[in-house]
């Protein structure tokens, strides 16, 4: 008597771990604090070794620190895989390098505001319903508010022009890595270790023009100290908080979420540096807040 064929076994269900249970705008303001403690360590460091360059070292070191944790070499891979982790990887150091570049010339609150037209972008391709893109109008329009600088008087100069170029640059990479990120993140749950792979590629494919540092970063082993924190806080915490959030929401809702990052800025400027918002960063706040209970909402 013949038996019936086997049914091919399905794929193993990716476990929930502790951070999938926290909402996802708790884990954005998180990431909004660790990214804008190692900002501030790595403009500190721009006049001895170069923004780009210490963007590059960013990148290095955060995937040293990934590697040894994921060991991501245990995994099964396939060439597609490896594949899109890499280039999800390169994308995300272009970007670190090219805001890097555009923050040592123009006000970080610009420079952020200007960079959020990659996510509203994807949002706007990517969202379905009214709620969606109506939170997508809000939250830019609270963005705007909480950048509070106009750069008409500034234009003329040298230094803003290639500020402005690489935060342009920046925020077409900035689509380019949520669109990537979502498909890493989905990857039969191997999202980390993506993350982990695509930051080593990141490191490789740019390493010719900023490898060139090695001799004076590793003797130096205070400045090694610096650049790991701006690792860890930049790169490490928040780009692994990315990948445990995309794989439960959207890209148009992860597009709106990102607007918590400015707005986390402001608030961690009055509290740790006296920086009190003025009444269009208070509106620009309720904004984005608002622009947030809509996509819940939908969702």
């Amino acid at each position: 008597m013949s038996s019936a064929p086997a049914t091919p076994p399905s794929p193993p269900a990716v476990a929930a771990g502790p951070l999938d249970r926290v909402p996802a705008p708790a884990l954005f303001v998180v990431s909004g604090l660790t990214l804008y403690l190692g900002a501030a360590v790595a403009v500190g460091l721009f006049e001895t070794l170069g923004a780009p360059t210490v963007s590059w070292w960013r990148i290095v070191l955060a995937a040293v620190v990934l590697l040894a944790w994921r060991r991501p070499w245990r995994r099964a891979w396939t060439r597609r895989q490896l594949a899109w982790a890499s280039l999800f990887g390169v994308v995300l150091a272009a970007m670190n390098i090219v805001f890097y570049v555009g923050i040592d010339h123009l006000p970080l609150g610009v420079a952020v505001a200007i960079e959020f037209c990659g996510p509203v972008a994807v949002a706007a391709v990517t969202g379905r319903g009214w709620r969606e893109r109506g939170a997508i109008v809000v939250a830019a329009a609270g963005v705007v508010l909480l950048a509070g600088i106009t750069l008409e008087s500034d234009l003329e100069r040298a230094d803003v022009v290639i500020g402005l170029a690489a935060i342009f640059v920046a925020a077409a990479c900035w689509a380019g890595y949520i669109v990537l990120g979502k498909r890493v993140a989905g990857a039969a749950g191997s999202g980390i270790d993506g993350l982990a792979v695509g930051m080593l590629a990141g490191a490789v494919v740019f390493a010719p023009f900023f490898g060139g540092s090695v001799t004076t970063v590793v003797p130096d082993v205070g400045l090694l100290a610096f650049l790991l924190v701006v690792a860890v806080c930049s790169s490490v915490v928040p780009y692994v908080l990315d990948q445990v959030v995309l794989r439960r929401v959207g890209t148009a809702t992860f597009s709106v979420l990102l607007a918590l990052l400015p707005a986390t800025a402001v608030v961690v400027g009055a509290v740790v540096l006296g920086q009190v918002p003025s009444w269009p960063e208070l509106v620009g706040l309720a904004l984005i807040s608002g622009a947030i209970a809509m996509t819940a909402t939908a969702r």
